[in-house]
């Protein structure tokens, strides 16, 4: 349909359009503006810090924080004509505003897989994550295992006033001790209730947050990884915005990348956009930042209807879905449990912002009701999101860590995306009942919905898939082409993930011992005439990932026919 690819071009405008190196969104109408400031070079000496703070005052701004991780500042008031006089500065990179962010088990742990690796006696001990949220309150079910607290907010504060960041840290770690003994017919144990958690702030009381405030968290994890016992081996951020550039240029981006370069696995919520009709893109393009970084672990969320098998659960339809805006990657990288999720309800909640604006949280009789027949317990609450989802996949990460301490963020990141479950409807279809008139949506499981499927924590932990350590696992970024009424994404040659597999170029697959000349998504599965994930049979030496028709030559990956544009996308751009 040629109206849809003519939206396309709407939806992920190309980068070239933003070539200034002051970001669109920095609004310069305003008298006064707070902005980012990333530097060429380094400039991380005394000197050279204070020859630009020099600049920066001469034209009225103030500093507010230095972000030596990103080699960046935090400065305010300062003006527009100030703010292009920076730009002009052949030593600074990119000036964007202080974006401001969000936040985005029993039978979760079922559907997962966890109880296999649970069996092999993997809990999470001896890994430290550091949950950079709304804070952690004392709760129950983390008591004991929360190394330290730390607030990013100004507001001298670490518990959760919020709710937001308890809830995740006892998805990742809760013991369920206050669902555990007589008289409970439900369990609430997290994925890795051996972890530790490091306790870091960045949301306020109202669930509000900025760049700086996340870049400053980030920052403190890196530098105190070793600090603590257990050492920081995992980021877990349920929280992003919106993408208005290039992951390459984007402060969030760069401080989650570096995290990830030092040896720290982030996973990063997708977002929960998934449902955004506007221009009729069906919610494709909604990733949000930091997500849309390739090196990270982004996650999308599947809802479990009931049960602890995997065959009956559907993709979650408010998930994000890929490519990103601007530099087209292929998110999310994989899918996990977030809808309807049972959680840890921190208790320094009453007033807060999440439980004005959704009573219905605390109502769990259908949820978590004990035998004796008494009121339900008020320790826990249900919540759904693309933040549930990611503290899934962030325990995942820690039980596989406990089991080889050796293995590197890429290497964990390719195993998790390898062993991904991969068996999905080609569609599925949900009504919203509680709008009027009800809408109806209509999921397709691609490869830009559900990654590289459905993470199976069992089989990850029973996999000895790697990948060489000098080897990366960014997500690879698609081209679009558009051919007469239909157009289809390709993997340029010399693209893909970062690195070749074997003799076959530049070919990019996920799955087991498939030839690049007949590629499927994992060991037989094909989507319509193609879409494929695979693995070429180079020994394993290469992770890479194809997209395409089965036959075709690796050097040019197409998009198969069951998410072609225009055609069993249904329109969708």
């Amino acid at each position: 349909m040629r109206t849809s690819l003519g939206l396309l071009a709407i939806a992920l405008p190309a980068l070239a359009q933003f070539e200034s190196k002051i970001a669109p969104d920095l609004n310069l109408d305003q008298e006064r503006v707070e902005v980012i400031v990333q530097y060429k070079e380094d400039r991380s000496t005394k000197t050279h810090k204070f020859a630009r703070l020099q600049r920066v005052r001469e034209r009225g701004g103030e500093l507010k924080s230095s972000l030596d991780l990103i080699n960046a500042d935090h400065y305010t008031n300062l003006s527009a004509s100030a703010v292009r006089e920076l730009a002009n500065d052949p030593d600074v990179l990119y000036v964007t505003p202080n974006r401001a962010v969000y936040p985005s088990l029993d039978i979760t742990a079922g559907v997962m897989n966890a109880p296999t690796a649970w069996n092999m006696s993997l809990n999470g001990a001896g890994i430290g994550i550091a949950v950079i949220d709304s804070g952690v309150s004392a709760h129950d079910d983390l008591k004991g295992r929360i190394l330290d607290n730390k607030d990013f907010t100004g507001q001298n504060v670490t518990t959760d006033q919020f709710g937001h960041g308890t809830a995740v840290a006892a998805i990742l770690a809760g013991n369920a001790k206050d669902s555990t003994g007589s008289g409970y017919t439900r369990n609430f144990k997290g994925v890795a209730p051996g972890a530790s958690i490091l306790n870091l702030r960045v949301l306020n009381s109202n669930g509000a947050g900025t760049d700086a405030a996340v870049i400053a968290a980030i920052n403190y994890a890196i530098s105190h990884a070793k600090s603590y016992s257990p050492n920081i081996k995992v980021i877990n951020l349920s929280l992003g915005r919106g993408v208005f550039g290039s992951y390459k240029t984007d402060p969030l981006c760069q401080a989650a990348e570096a995290a990830w370069k030092a040896g720290i696995v982030v996973v990063v919520a997708a977002g929960n956009l998934g449902r955004v009709q506007s221009q009729g893109i069906n919610g494709y393009g909604t990733i949000n930042a930091p997500g849309n970084d390739p090196y990270v672990i982004t996650v999308g969320a599947m809802k479990a209807l009931g049960s602890t098998s995997r065959a009956d659960s559907r993709m979650a339809t408010y998930s994000s879905k890929g490519p990103t805006l601007f530099d087209h990657v292929v998110k999310p990288d994989l899918v996990a449990p977030g809808s309807d999720i049972v959680t840890a309800k921190s208790p320094d909640v009453t007033g807060s912002s999440l439980w004005n604006e959704y009573p219905v949280l605390n109502v769990m009789f259908n949820y978590y009701f004990p035998q004796n027949g008494t009121a339900p317990s008020n320790n826990y609450f249900q919540i759904s999101g693309t933040s549930m989802a990611t503290p899934v996949v962030s325990g995942a990460v820690a039980l596989l860590l406990q089991q080889n301490g050796s293995l590197k963020p890429d290497q964990v990141k390719a195993r998790l995306m390898k062993t991904a479950t991969k068996n999905f409807p080609a569609s599925s279809t949900v009504t919203d009942t509680t709008v009027n008139p009800p809408v109806t949506y209509t999921t397709y499981y691609d490869p830009f919905t559900v990654g590289a499927g459905y993470l199976d924590i069992g089989a990850a932990a029973n996999s000895s898939y790697t990948i060489a350590t000098t080897k990366n696992a960014q997500s690879p970024s698609a081209v679009y082409t558009a051919s007469s009424d239909t157009g289809t994404f390709l993997f340029p040659a010399g693209s893909a993930i970062g690195f070749t597999a074997g003799a076959t170029g530049s070919s990019v697959i996920w799955g087991t011992n498939v030839t690049p000349s007949s590629v499927i998504w994992g060991t037989s599965v094909t989507w319509g005439t193609s879409v494929i994930w695979g693995t070429s049979d180079d020994g394993g030496d290469g992770f890479s990932v194809l997209w395409g028709t089965s036959g075709i030559n690796p050097a040019s990956v197409i998009w198969g026919t069951s998410v072609t544009w225009g055609t069993n996308m249904k329109g969708s751009f």
